[in-house]
């Protein structure tokens, strides 16, 4: 069986660069295809594939500033030469999806969200926006739509991230999707410093969405230290904010990551992820979490008055006995997020490492890999069976 997996861009390794590396261990010989490639930037895993590229990483300058080609993404994922393959997997949360192969290719799409810069994410960039290019936006954001619905048609089958984006997917495709949680390096990331420091942390990508700006303030305002881990379009402006008490770290290895997950007194987030694996990463290395309660951090912390929340539709809350490992704010506004840091304080011992590690061991890498490789699996046959059915064969 040819499978070829397609990935919006492998320009750095985040959430769902961690699951297209085990993708990549499923399938081996699988031939990677990304709009963008910026040799180095993701792990030996992905690397040791054949990584195709698009037009698009011809044009100058492109590879560091990609999200300025949007408008072209669409006709540039369609370019991929895709129709001799069987099995086409698509790690989408962009273009990944539209990716189109023959008449017998079996395409299952494994969705981190839809379209952020067309649906859930809109009005964040959209406010971000100055001059000609707000005027712009709204067009660009009517195609993408229109794409996008069109594009499902080539997907037989969905898999969500999260409940959160099985109901994104309901709601904006009208398709339905199982859940499948991404996965958890919880062999990598374990408790490293027996003392804990002062300092609270936060590592995330410099996008609209994270709301990096409000945690900033409001740590401006509390004068606690933060560490700031991450880089992104918004890096420079929103270090401008930052006060002596927050540090900006840059990008970091993850042995580094690793080390400051394990000695903060926190960690922040203070926007709404679509899953977010950096809580869980955190939570692994025995650590609480601060959170907006909207979003996937509603299915991975066991967040104190989390029953002030609603969860997403399909998602069963983790039994009440659950040990709390974080505590849930209402808004991603500074002054929340400073009500949160000092409602925690007060709270500080209800939380332990052991409940901690244990809510993370839930989304323990093995559980993700051999759950994908059966569900991938059952696809591919269930597609193999309805060609069978209509005259079709292999």
């Amino acid at each position: 069986m040819r499978v070829a997996i397609v990935h919006d861009w492998l320009t750095g390794m985040r959430g769902g660069e961690k699951c297209l590396e085990v993708f990549c261990e499923i399938y081996p010989e699988a031939d990677i295809f990304a709009l963008f490639h910026q040799p180095g930037s993701v792990s030996g895993a992905i690397e040791s594939h054949r990584i195709y590229t698009s037009p698009l990483q011809r044009i100058p300058g492109a590879r560091r500033r990609y999200r300025y080609t949007l408008p072209l993404m669409p006709t540039a994922v369609r370019m991929f030469p895709l129709e001799d393959y069987d099995f086409i997997l698509s790690s989408s949360h962009c273009v990944a999806k539209g990716a189109k192969g023959g008449y017998r290719t079996y395409h299952l799409s494994y969705c981190h969200t839809p379209m952020r810069y067309a649906w859930s994410g809109y009005e964040a960039y959209f406010a971000c926006l100055g001059g000609a290019v707000r005027w712009f936006f709204p067009l660009l954001v009517e195609y993408l739509r229109r794409w996008d619905n069109e594009a499902n048609k080539g997907v037989h089958d969905f898999i969500a991230n999260s409940y959160t984006v099985a109901e994104r997917i309901r709601r904006y495709y009208a398709r339905q999707a199982e859940v499948l949680y991404p996965p958890v390096d919880t062999e990598f990331y374990l408790p490293r410093n027996k003392r804990v420091s002062d300092y609270y942390l936060m590592v995330t990508a410099f996008a609209p969405y994270k709301r990096v700006d409000a945690a900033i303030e409001a740590f401006g305002r509390l004068g606690r230290p933060l560490k700031v881990v991450g880089e992104g379009q918004d890096f420079d402006s929103i270090r401008a904010l930052g006060k002596s008490n927050v540090e900006f770290l840059g990008w970091q290895d993850d042995e580094t990551i690793r080390e400051l997950y394990s000695g903060c007194r926190a960690f922040i987030l203070p926007g709404e992820e679509d899953f977010g694996i950096t809580p869980l990463e955190a939570h692994a290395c025995g650590r609480p979490v601060l959170a907006l309660g909207a979003g996937g951090a509603l299915e991975t912390v066991v967040g104190v008055n989390a029953q002030e929340y609603e969860p997403p539709p399909g998602f069963i809350p983790w039994n009440e006995e659950t040990a709390p490992t974080g505590l849930f704010f209402s808004s991603p506004e500074p002054a929340s997020i400073e009500e949160a840091v000092l409602a925690f304080e007060k709270m500080e011992g209800r939380f332990s490492p052991e409940a901690a590690r244990k809510q993370a061991e839930r989304f323990a890498r093995e559980n993700f890999k051999k759950a994908a490789a059966e569900r991938f699996r059952q696809g591919w046959l269930n597609h193999r069976e309805r060609l069978e059915k209509s005259g079709e064969t292999y």
